[in-house]
């Protein structure tokens, strides 16, 4: 299938959610649907260096919460409307994205990885001290009653992270099925044999690290409107990390729905277990699935649907 058929299927598909939203009466749906459209960006997101690339990024809250915080920021000096502050924050992400990928896509496995938890690091302790967007007391956000097409705010809300949800994924399949992800791929297999191919490695690279990043912050700058107060605790928490890193895995890494299979599971999982059990309960349920899938599928879902395909 072509990426422009692709991009209308998904086209058609958005057109029918929204009217299918259209007919939901309970306010708490959207509530959800947004927490499994927003871990569907981050988990594409984190695929692309991730997954495509191979390398492992542990800074996904630090991209996320940047997103979040300058769209705090922005809000307190402008109003502006929420697709521009979407932008903004993926500018600003994308920013960091790539001045992380110069400093240190020259590294490779674990110093890597790393060098990215040094960066969630280092941007909690600038926000935990940045006293305009409220530093370590957080910050509140007064979420309008009605969205600007009518409706609640928490209503457009997921309109919009879905509209960003499947665009997200469209630039994923048509990255993946394109000459940049060939390119990603050989890097992930053997960096250095693409090297001495002729692979431009490292301008690839850092071109999926912005878009990575960029992304990230994109998902991130809606969330003051959705959560109304936001703290460094809770903008930087170990979740984002860890769900991000975690869906692709069950999902499958290295192709554009492993993590949209994983985000839909995991976090369609987490929230049944925030009303039966608690919300504690969360990352446990991460872990166990995660242990699950390494040991018994380390290609996850669509590893296995592939074997199965493979052995009839």
């Amino acid at each position: 299938m072509s990426n422009a058929r692709f991009a209308a299927i998904a086209f058609v598909l958005l057109a029918l959610l929204w009217a299918a939203g259209r007919l939901v009466t309970n306010e708490y749906v959207f509530f959800v649907g947004y927490a499994v459209l927003q871990y569907i960006v981050l988990a594409t997101a984190w695929n692309l260096l991730g997954g495509y690339t191979g390398y492992v990024n542990f800074g996904t809250a630090a991209f996320f919460a940047i997103g979040a915080y300058v769209s705090v920021a922005v809000n307190k000096l402008y109003h502006p409307a929420l697709p521009l502050l979407i932008v903004i924050g993926g500018l600003a992400s994308g920013s960091v994205g790539l001045a992380m990928g110069y400093l240190t896509l020259k590294l490779r496995g674990v110093f890597f990885s790393i060098s990215t938890l040094a960066l969630a690091i280092v941007s909690q302790a600038v926000v935990t001290n940045w006293s305009f967007v409220g530093g370590s007391s957080g910050s509140y956000v007064i979420r309008p009653r009605f969205g600007p097409l009518g409706g609640s705010y928490i209503e457009y809300l997921f309109y919009t992270m879905m509209i960003l949800a499947f665009g997200a994924v469209v630039l994923a399949r048509s990255i993946e099925r394109s000459k940049m992800g060939y390119g990603l791929a050989a890097i992930r297999d053997d960096e250095l044999a693409a090297e001495a191919y002729g692979v431009p490695t490292l301008a690839l690279k850092l071109r999926t690290t912005i878009l990575s990043g960029a992304l990230m912050g994109m998902a991130g700058a809606p969330l003051p409107f959705y959560v109304a107060y936001l703290d460094p605790p809770s903008a930087f928490n170990l979740s984002y990390a860890v769900n991000t890193i975690a869906m692709p895995l069950v999902g499958g890494t290295g192709t554009w729905i492993g993590p949209v299979i994983g985000a839909i599971l995991l976090s369609s999982v987490q929230q049944a277990a925030m009303v039966t059990i608690s919300s504690a309960a969360n990352l446990l349920i991460v872990g166990l699935l995660m242990v699950g899938f390494i040991t018994l599928s380390p290609n996850g879902i669509v590893g296995l649907v592939r074997g199965w395909r493979g052995a009839k």
